[in-house]
């Protein structure tokens, strides 16, 4: 009698059945039963071979199809942000209503009144210059929301008003928010009236150049400033140079001149109206209510009662230019890289 195979313990699947079938075949019966096990290991390989080929391929053509998709996805996307940028970038971003019919067209001098701000006079005087032309307008309010800012700019918005109200032969209104100050009040001025609400911020007739001095800090601490200059006056207003009486007499005979200049604008737009004090061209600044008692403003009103009772016409049209997505994006790109630099390098204080 043949002894029963034992099967080895690191046999593979296929092999362990065939010592399993083996071991449980007499001898008269193994030599059959191993020709018949060997024939199902030796068939058993090949279609696992045929089938990890196949799953390998099916997977790479899958990988490859996901691969192409989301390559073509990316492109789409690309291809539909470019296209909504350019949209953006050159669309129109005028009046958003029909202009055809009688209308109240509204310029909004909002923020800091500055070169290059939304209420430079770049921005500001196109949009009043659409708002003059449009012939649905019938008058043209100036929505003032504004602390002030440049009196370069505001004299620049100021003469372009007093310009398109002679030659459009409409009449302009100027209806302040929560402050109508410095050079927002310069621009206003240029208004045939003012309306304000009873807790607005109106004046600050004044002009101002502030800065630092840091002389006496350096003598403390031993650094030594080595400015040269070519031109006794060309380290003016160094933070880290002394200042000279007759420099600084010279800064102040600069800064009563453009207040006259501002001083002669207010009282060539008020007129009569205007009640003169002491204090009214000093720089104080009062309410909405206070203003209409000094003349500096003529009645209390909103966008939508100047509309509807003053010029008649409920209808508001925005005629205010603003920056769109795409040069938002630029400038800010542009802020982003230069801001520091620049803030750092200025020697000058700005005059408003």
């Amino acid at each position: 009698m043949t002894e029963p195979l034992k099967p080895e313990e690191n046999t593979t699947a296929p092999e362990a059945d065939l010592a399993e079938k083996i071991a449980e075949t007499n001898a008269s019966q193994a030599q059959p039963a191993i020709e018949s096990v060997a024939k199902e290991v030796a068939s058993e390989p090949a279609g696992w071979e045929r089938a990890t080929l196949e799953k390998l391929m099916f997977a790479t053509l899958d990988e490859q199809r996901t691969a192409r998709r989301w390559r073509n996805a990316v492109r789409l996307t690309w291809l539909a942000f470019l296209v909504v940028m350019a949209w953006v970038f050159f669309s129109h971003n005028g009046p958003t209503k029909d202009v055809s019919a009688p209308h109240t067209a509204v310029v909004e001098i909002k923020g800091e009144i500055a070169s290059g701000a939304e209420a430079g006079s770049e921005s500001v005087v196109a949009s009043l210059r659409a708002a003059f032309e449009d012939d649905g307008a019938r008058a043209v309010v100036l929505l003032i929301n504004s602390p002030g800012g440049s009196p370069v700019q505001a004299g620049i918005i100021n003469d372009e008003i007093k310009r398109l109200k002679l030659k459009s032969k409409k009449p302009v209104y100027a209806v302040v928010e929560e402050s109508c100050a410095s050079a927002a009040y310069y621009i206003a001025v240029a208004a045939d009236k003012i309306f304000v609400d009873k807790a607005s911020i109106v004046g600050s007739i004044g002009v101002l150049m502030d800065g630092f001095g840091f002389t006496g800090l350096m003598d403390k601490l031993g650094v030594e400033r080595r400015l040269m200059t070519a031109g006794v006056n060309k380290g003016f207003l160094d933070p880290f140079s002394p200042q000279t009486e007759i420099q600084r007499a010279f800064a102040q005979s600069m800064l009563d001149q453009i207040h006259k200049q501002f001083i002669d604008v207010v009282k060539a737009g008020r007129g009569t109206r205007l009640k003169e004090t002491p204090e009214i061209f000093s720089g104080l600044f009062w309410s909405g209510q206070q203003a209409i008692e000094l003349g500096l403003a003529d009645q209390l009103g909103n966008l939508d009662f100047v509309a509807r009772e003053v010029v008649k016409a409920e209808d508001i049209v925005d005629y205010t230019r603003r920056e769109n997505v795409a040069e938002r994006l630029v400038k800010r790109f542009g802020a982003a890289i230069g801001e520091g630099a620049i803030h750092a390098l200025k020697a000058i204080p700005a005059i408003r």
